[in-house]
């Protein structure tokens, strides 16, 4: 059975340009403007959508990404929430792929049986668990591939070629790529670092590739697409949020703009 995520890479590909994958934290502000935006984003050019799953200490994010989950878990909002809000955005979009991001203890509290029923009933499309290696992913992903929904796994530029290859191994929908040596929102991308690093993933695996941690505007989207199947953006927009003013439609210009450097 084919995944939604597939099908929308392929439909990507046909028509000879790069998937926009756009972050934002489920529940920031709050969960009726999280809604709002993801609709905006999908009519601004985004084509997949990584909710991140409030966490108390996400260990991978910069300060920008914290301070969103930050403002998420004020508001009260957990898991069972961030599936409310999956269900509401499916009333009028059952196209858009949407993939959870988050952390082994969140996604754990409910059990793997559990979370994948949720995550069927609400048609969720994906997971990514920042500190799951595939070691320790046993029952998540006997339980995601029962459900058809895929395991995205992230490569840093510090991974080794056999464990990168293992990774691949045990990875679905697209393999996502850290582009920085460090946390979300880094600047300090050597794009020529990136090309070189995407080229031997492609020996390990025939998913796409997108890239991540230090896209922020159009000329860090131009320095990477060549390489990538897509591109993701996240404390970029979660800042946008932060700043509280005229969020929905600075969140949409934003991703109008990342949208056309990759068409």
């Amino acid at each position: 059975m084919s995944s939604k995520i597939k099908e929308v890479f392929a439909e990507i590909k046909a028509q000879k340009r790069k998937a926009l994958i756009t972050y934002l934290v489920s529940g920031d502000p709050d969960s009726k403007t999280t809604l709002n935006i993801m609709h905006r984003m999908v009519e601004e050019g985004a084509d997949i959508i990584e909710l991140g799953i409030p966490f108390s200490d996400p260990m991978a994010e910069g300060v920008s990404i914290q301070r969103g989950h930050e403002r998420a878990l004020e508001n009260g909002t957990s898991l069972n929430d961030s599936f409310d809000l999956v269900r509401k955005f499916r009333l009028t979009n059952n196209y858009t792929p949407i993939v959870f991001m988050g952390y082994m203890n969140t996604f754990e509290s409910l059990g793997a049986d559990l979370f994948m029923q949720q995550a069927s009933e609400s048609e969720l499309d994906g997971i990514l668990i920042v500190d799951m290696p595939p070691e320790e992913s046993s029952d998540f992903s006997i339980a995601a591939k029962k459900a058809n929904i895929d395991i995205i796994r992230l490569i840093a530029p510090t991974t080794s070629p056999s464990r990168a290859k293992k990774i691949c191994s045990q990875c679905s929908g697209y393999v996502y790529y850290i582009s920085v040596k460090g946390i979300t929102g880094a600047g300090n991308m050597d794009s020529v670092d990136v090309q070189n690093k995407v080229g031997e993933l492609r020996q390990h695996t025939d998913l796409p590739i997108a890239i991540g941690f230090g896209i922020k505007d159009a000329a860090s989207a131009s320095s990477v697409m060549g390489v990538a199947d897509g591109i993701v953006a996240g404390s970029v927009f979660v800042d946008l949020i932060g700043e509280g003013d005229n969020i929905i439609d600075r969140v949409g210009a934003k991703t109008k703009e990342l949208s056309e450097v990759l068409n």
